[in-house]
């Protein structure tokens, strides 16, 4: 099975090794026919550090690594 990939913006950057990605979607109401955003923040490896905040990056899912990181940014 393929693994999903994201398309975020980074918003955080202060953890060693890690990022914080925000990835937004939008979709159709299925009642009220208005399009609405969503948005959801995602922790995600760097290992090389070399992302900053405003970047746009894409995360794959991948094994647990941690507690909470289960993607990894592969831009």
């Amino acid at each position: 099975m393929p693994k999903k990939i994201l398309q975020g913006t980074v918003v955080s950057n202060k953890q060693d090794k890690t990022i914080t990605v925000l990835v937004e979607r939008k979709f159709k109401h299925p009642v009220l026919k208005k399009v609405i955003r969503r948005s959801k923040k995602y922790s995600a490896h760097d290992p090389e550090n070399k992302y900053v905040n405003g970047d746009k990056v894409k995360i794959m899912e991948s094994k647990p690594i941690s507690k909470s990181k289960r993607w990894v940014a592969i831009n």
